[in-house]
Parts: structure tokens; sequence; C-alpha cells
């Protein structure tokens, strides 16, 4: 199964992963997918092994360090091809799941369709090919390890692109309204975002000698993150993986949206998980300024989904 993406691409994948481990339970089901995300693919329960592979940005692959003889399914879970099918063509497999594509008519998939939901997509893939599959086979299972900040609130303000990342100053507002009315709050970012830490940790107030703000920098191991996020409060943060997270967890979230819409890559209706986006044109999901639709959403947007949420209980 190729999908050398990202956290939020795997977790969004888990419906499809999960669908082939029910299809193939004698297989070996090896997943080629950057290293990182060996210990997520491992918490999904579908995978027996990860193939490290990777590329920049969301490109494909250049080669697959694939040993052994052909596999017997191959499943392209990257994209519409054609990279992405020539390179799991390459390896020869009995059967390869895959869209249809003009430059590879030897595949007889479906047609690919862009205005889909991102799980949904991947799950009508396999049930084209007869495999059943169900788009809300999502939530992980609780990590059975302790929080490093039980029952805090988590704000990511990271986000792999800047049209997703809303800014700084306004983070640090939502962070000092959750301290003020006496919430713990969790702030965790990834590798390379220590200064944005620092930014919303000053607007915010500083940092607090009472315990009240944990700063999570660096990245966590996945351990440590996945039993934050199952123990907490709620997450705040932008489209990015760390959102879907929440939702693989069930810990009620607030996700800001701006150049994709929810209904692409949202959280499931309900409740639990509110998705906050003003409706306008579509933007680049990968552009290096904020995006206009995102920074129509103002703190007092967040903290009103926060509080009036039913399930984010008061400190």
């Amino acid at each position: 199964m190729l999908r050398a993406l990202g956290l939020g691409d795997l977790l969004a994948g888990v419906p499809a992963l999960r669908a082939l481990r029910r299809a193939f339970p004698a297989y070996e089901i090896v997943l080629a997918a950057p290293e990182p995300l060996a210990a997520p693919a491992a918490a999904s329960g579908a995978v027996d092994r990860l193939l490290p592979a990777s590329a920049p940005g969301r490109a494909v692959p250049e080669r697959l360090d694939w040993e052994g003889p052909p596999p017997d399914v191959a499943v392209d879970l990257h994209g519409n091809g054609p990279p992405s099918h020539r390179l799991l063509q390459g390896l020869r497999p009995g059967r390869l799941f895959a869209f249809a594509h003009a430059r590879t008519p030897e595949i007889a998939g479906p047609e690919w369709t862009a205005d889909e939901h991102e799980r949904a997509r991947w799950c009508r893939l396999l049930e084209w090919y007869g495999v059943p599959a169900d788009p809300t086979d999502l939530r992980l299972p609780d990590p059975g390890t302790a929080s490093p900040a039980p029952g805090a609130v988590v704000v990511h303000p990271g986000a792999d692109s800047g049209s997703r990342r809303w800014p700084a100053e306004r983070y640090a507002v939502v962070v000092r309204e959750l301290r003020r009315r006496g919430h713990r709050v969790a702030l965790t970012g990834g590798p390379g975002e220590d200064g944005l830490l620092e930014r919303v940790v000053a607007g915010a107030g500083g940092g607090a000698p009472d315990g009240g703000l944990d700063v999570f920098r660096g990245g966590l191991p996945f351990d440590r993150l996945g039993a934050l996020f199952a123990g907490a409060a709620a997450v705040v943060s932008g489209d990015t993986g760390i959102a879907h997270l929440a939702v693989a967890y069930g810990t009620p979230s607030v996700t800001l949206f701006g150049p994709v819409p929810p209904r692409l890559w949202g959280p499931p209706p309900g409740t639990r998980h509110v998705a906050l986006w003003h409706p306008g044109p579509p933007g680049d999901p990968h552009g290096q300024d904020p995006d206009p639709q995102l920074l129509r959403i103002g703190p007092e947007d967040v903290l009103k989904a926060l509080f009036d949420h039913p399930e984010v209980a008061a400190p």
C-alpha cells in the first residue's frame, strides 16, 4: 500500500487500511510511507510493517526499496497517477488497485473525483475492487499511557503551509482567555516551530508558574502525543494532521479551515468536532501566506465554539 504522505493523510486513510486488513487477513500488510509514521501506522492495527518511502512535498517517491518476490496485491492510496501507478507497477504485483488514468489505460479502475472527501475517496476505490470499506472506521485505540498534561485544552498553532497557519497573535488571544477562565492549556509544535510557540506564549502572557500552561516543543514522540490527545479536554488547531489525531481519539475539537473546505478534509458530522470555515473560492493549501478565508475566522469565533461545546467541561 503506497501512501507516502503526512500524518493527516495516514489517519484519513485508516478506514481504507483496515478494509484491506479485513479483506486479506492472512497476508503481510506493508505500508510504503515516511519512516516517522511507523508508530501511528502500527496503532491503526492494519499495518504489519512500514516500508520507508518519501519525497519532497507530496511528490511520489522515485523508488521503493522493496525486497523479495513481487507482492500479490499493490494498492495505490497515494494519488490518481500516473507516477504512483508506475512506481507500483515496477514491483510487478499480481494485482494493482488504483484509480483510472488516461496515461495508464491498462488499469481499469474507477474514475477519480476531485470534489470528494478524502476518507470516502479511498473507500470508494476499494469498493470498486470488491473490498467492503467503512469511511467511519477511523478511531484509534486508547494509547494506554498517561497524558503529560491530563485534562488540558491542546492548542496547536502550526501547519505544514502558511496558507493553513492562523496568525500566532490570534492563537495567543485564545490561549490567554482559556487560562483566564481556569483551563490548563498544552501548546504543541512540531520540529522547527519553536519560534512560533514562543510568539504564542509571549502574546498569551508568558509562562505560567502555577503549571497552567505546558509547552511541548520540537514534536512529541507518537506515544506521548497520542496520550496527550486522548486525555485532552479539547483540541484547537488548523487544518493539519493534528486535527485528524483529535478525531482519531474522539477528543472534542475545533478546527480552523481556510483554503480547503471541511467537506473535503473535515471531521465527521456531529457536535464533537466543530469545523470553522467561511465559504469562498478555493485557495492554495500549500501557499505561503494565510488564506483569506482562514483570516476571516477571529479568536472570538474559536472561543465561542469551545465554550458552547456540549462536551468541553468547565475547569
